[in-house]
């Protein structure tokens, strides 16, 4: 595994290598275009002496909001190669989100993409006063007026053209200076608990991400890769694993136009390596046995022979009868190679992280031929701590630590990290720094055991135990997966830490509320739909069913349901799709508390 000093360094050298070769995909007129890593290094050096013209000393912080596109690493090296230092913005982000990490960070500078955004980024960096000049990708249809000088990504990449004709050499020298203890990133956390912090992550800590990922996905044989992008580049997950580890080992990066195209994109790209959440594989899960179910009679034969026959081969590999064998490599052809062709046919790896993956899911999508690994992280860990490793897949667990990682349990179960994947802190908040990283260690807050092949298997957030009436610690995460996995159910949160057992709040599915109104003949709208008693006694059914796989002290007693589905927009999830108890808490914990009125 090759080591560069920086990050800016690796790309640049990259670029020579690989010249006139495809680095970054996006749409352009219905049909995907790319750019090419030589031309992809021009337009970085150029941007870098335009934002220099424009101010940007070393250390300067520069915001970007965007959608994941081209634009969005080619501003974050052009920042780096100034000598700035990017913080990332999401595009969710309301004007007084933006005003908290304009006003927090200090920032300089902003680069936006669109007009939309621009419209809530544009005020904020009005109000706070100190950002002096905004760089628009696509025209904001504003004209200047007070606040920061609006200038066009075209006209500051020619300014820095004209630049680099008189000072060839301003960048490559800065970049040659750049240590790996300097600042790369300042990514906000998303905050499932509160305001976002500043995570500053060095070259170093990004750097020993991309040197751990590959060694532990090098066996599946790493040549000419393709990743599809679509999990927001301004989350540390995408940010290391869809950036800049396409980066290290000189991959193409196509960018999705959404997670709606996601399907069409696919086929479009034929990734051979996806990171996604597992909210997705919960959505994917729900939706293919949807489809099967509709199908009925042979499709749905073989494709629960295909799930059976996968399942005893991942639960006891070499188990397989004479006979099971002949079926599985019949199955294999006829459901697997077409649940592999809808993910474009050329998968190697899909890795799940950003939340915890329920085991069943993880299993069902492995026994349909799929290579897919749980891993683990923090931002404050650049982000990845762990992951499994192909010739061991633990679907319960989120795999041993990546190369050169140190893990150990707390007295208490919490796991510790360390090693360079660590951040130097949370900018400009000393308090909170100290409280997480204590002796060099960092405490993440999970809380876990390590099994003898030194995988990791995380019971639950330190933060988000449920610590019931009794003193029984439960796992939230563990029950609410068992919860929407039932077909009536879309999302669920429980309740009842301090209380005599657990409650439950409930969003029904979509196409379960259609099903029922259908067949009852309802034609009431939803608020009316789940206050009906019939309808309620299927929730309750599916709910016992839930229970019988429980124990005692995990069973859910009651529950209450609620038209609004958990949503970024609603601000009752994260943007990389986490609930945010806190928010539920604040909205419903009144009602939810009033479920404990009958005993």
């Amino acid at each position: 595994m090759k080591s560069w000093p920086s990050l800016i360094a690796m790309f640049f050298e990259q670029a020579e290598t690989l010249g006139e070769k495809p680095f970054l995909w996006a749409k352009k007129d219905g049909a995907y275009q790319s750019t090419s890593w030589r031309e992809s290094a021009e337009i970085v050096s150029a941007l870098a002496r335009g934002l220099k013209a424009l101010g940007i000393n070393e250390g300067d912080r520069v915001l970007l909001c965007s959608e994941n596109r081209p634009e969005w690493p080619l501003a974050h090296l052009a920042i780096m190669a100034a000598g700035g230092i990017t913080v990332p913005a999401y595009t969710t982000n309301t004007v007084n989100d933006h005003s908290h990490i304009l006003s927090n960070s200090g920032a300089k500078g902003a680069i936006v993409s669109t007009k939309s955004l621009g419209e809530r980024l544009v005020p904020a960096a009005t109000q706070t006063g100190a950002v002096n000049f905004i760089i628009s990708v696509e025209d904001l249809g504003l004209s200047q007026s007070p606040g920061p000088d609006i200038h066009s990504w075209s006209s500051v990449v020619e300014k820095g053209r004209e630049i680099g004709v008189v000072e060839p050499d301003t960048i490559a020298d800065y970049v040659a200076s750049v240590s790996r203890e300097d600042t790369a990133v300042i990514i906000y956390t998303s905050g499932t608990g509160g305001a976002p912090k500043g995570v500053m992550l060095p070259h170093r800590a990004v750097m020993h991400n991309c040197r751990g990922a590959y060694d532990a996905i090098q066996e599946l044989g790493l040549d000419d890769e393709v990743f599809l992008s679509f999990l927001p580049l301004s989350h540390s997950y995408e940010y290391t694993a869809g950036q800049f580890f396409p980066i290290f080992i000189g991959a193409q990066i196509y960018f999705s136009e959404g997670i709606e195209y996601l399907s069409k994109n696919m086929a479009e790209a034929k990734p051979t390596i996806m990171t996604a959440v597992p909210r997705l594989y919960e959505l994917m899960h729900g939706r293919i046995s949807k489809g099967v179910k509709a199908a009925g009679g042979l499709k749905e034969t073989l494709f629960g022979k295909a799930v059976e026959l996968g399942i005893k081969k991942y639960e006891n590999p070499g188990s397989l009868s004479m006979r099971e064998k002949i079926v599985d490599i019949i199955v294999d052809k006829l459901v697997r190679d077409k649940v592999r062709g809808n993910f474009g046919g050329r998968l190697k790896v899909l890795v799940s992280g950003g939340a915890p993956l329920n085991t069943d899911i993880g299993i069902y999508f492995t026994a349909l031929g799929l290579n897919l690994l749980q891993g683990y992280g923090q931002t404050e860990a650049a982000p990845v701590i762990s992951v499994n490793r192909p010739k061991l897949v633990k679907m319960e667990t989120v795999g041993p630590p990546l190369f050169e990682t140190e893990v150990k349990i707390a007295d208490d179960g919490e796991i510790l990290v360390r090693g360079d994947l660590l951040m130097q802190g949370y900018w400009q908040n000393e308090e909170a720094t100290n409280e997480v990283i204590k002796d060099g260690w960092l405490h993440t807050g999970d809380v876990g055991h390590m099994d003898n092949n030194n995988y990791i298997q995380i019971t639950d957030r330190k933060k988000d135990i449920i610590v019931n009436s009794g003193g029984d610690n439960l796992s939230p995460q563990r029950v609410e997966g068992f919860i929407t996995l039932e077909p009536e159910i879309a999302q669920a949160m429980v309740y009842g830490d301090k209380r005599p057992h657990l409650v439950a709040l409930i969003v029904p599915d979509g196409d379960f509320v259609k099903e029922w109104s259908k067949e009852t003949g309802s034609s009431a709208n939803l608020a009316d739909i789940i206050g009906n008693d019939d309808f309620r006694k299927h929730i309750s059914e599916a709910l016992d069913r839930i229970n019988e796989h429980l124990s005692v002290i995990e069973r859910v007693r009651r529950f209450i349901l609620i038209e609004e589905e958990f949503s970024v927009d609603n601000e009752m999830m994260t943007p990389t799709l986490k609930v945010r108890r806190h928010v539920i808490n604040e909205k419903y914990g009144d009602q939810l508390a009033a479920l404990y009125g009958g005993g």
